[in-house]
Order: structure tokens, then sequence, then C-alpha cells
């Protein structure tokens, strides 16, 4: 939402700088129809290159990186969640197999208690831990990619704030100067 935001503004600046545009031709013609000599000015005034707005140092929108890399770090981890979690992942076998926690468990033996049952528990709570861990930082890169986005879409505002309080003054002066034609 946050990425559609931000390039809902980039357009946003980008018409603003067309209306900016458009006013200064505007103005032109009005400097003609107030007098010869406004239109000899005019005439002899080396005209500007026409230049879409989106090259007046306005490039095309991206997200910052930062929230870029932790949406695209949240999908994977969100996905390996998915496929290892015995509610959310499709069992191509019904029966469980035993073996393999005992596999596990005979890797970690002199980091668990003796006995068989404490060690399995020890062991899917040091699991769970892993996963809140994981989801955890998932959550805390996602939420400083956030803060960033925001922060850049603060500036941008702000800046689009002042180009359109300056057309405003600017569009109040030629509608002004128009009705005194």
């Amino acid at each position: 939402e946050l990425v559609r935001q931000g390039e809902a503004l980039k357009r946003t600046e980008q018409m603003v700088d067309k209306m900016e545009q458009d006013l200064k031709t505007s103005q032109k013609h009005i400097n003609s129809i107030k007098s010869v000599w406004g239109g000899l000015v005019n005439y002899f005034k080396a005209k500007p290159p026409e230049s879409k707005p989106e090259q007046n140092g306005t490039p095309e929108y991206y997200a910052n990186s930062r929230l870029k890399d932790a949406m695209m770090s949240s999908k994977e981890q969100e996905s390996k969640y998915q496929e290892s979690h015995p509610n959310l992942r499709k069992l191509d076998n019904s029966g469980f197999d035993f073996s393999k926690v005992d596999l596990v468990s005979s890797v970690q033996r002199d980091s668990y208690p003796k006995n068989q049952h404490l060690r399995a528990y020890h062991q899917k709570i040091d699991n769970n831990l892993d996963e809140m861990s994981s989801g955890l930082s998932r959550l805390k890169n996602l939420a400083l990619g956030l803060q960033t986005e925001i922060d850049e879409q603060d500036d941008m505002l702000d800046q689009l704030t002042r180009k359109v309080e300056t057309l405003d003054i600017n569009i109040k002066s030629t509608d002004k100067k128009v009705r005194q034609l």
C-alpha cells in the first residue's frame, strides 16, 4: 500500500510540474494579449525546450531498497514457515515418522537432558522459540522498511506541498491578470 501511495505521490508531483509549465505558457500568452511590446518580447525570447515533467528532476518512483528487501525476505520466510508448519503444509504421508525426530535429537543429544521425553520437549520448545525469533526478525525488518518509506514519502509530501502552494499563488496572480484584460 505504501508503494502504491508513493507512486501516486510521484504522479501527482509530475502533474503539478506539468501545470506549472502550462501556467508559464499561459503567462506568455497573457503578455502577448496585454500589449504589443509583450508580444514582441515573447516572439524574440528563446523558447524553452519542451521537456516532459519526468525529466525535470523527478525520476520514476521506486520504493526504497530497505522496504523491498524486507518484503522479499518476509515472503521467503513466510513460504518456508508454511512449508514446515504441520497445520499449513500438505502432508504427503499420513503417518508420523518418529525416526526423524530421533535423528535430529541425536545430533544435539549433549545439549538436552538424558530423559527422552524431556529431550523431545526441550527440542520442541527450542524449535518454537526459533520460529518466534524468525517471525520477530521479519516483523522488525518490515517495520524498519516501512519507517524508511514513510520518512521518504513525508519528504515528498513536504516538497509537493511547497510546489502546490507556489502554483496556487501563481494561478491566482494569472487569474487576476486575465480578469483585468
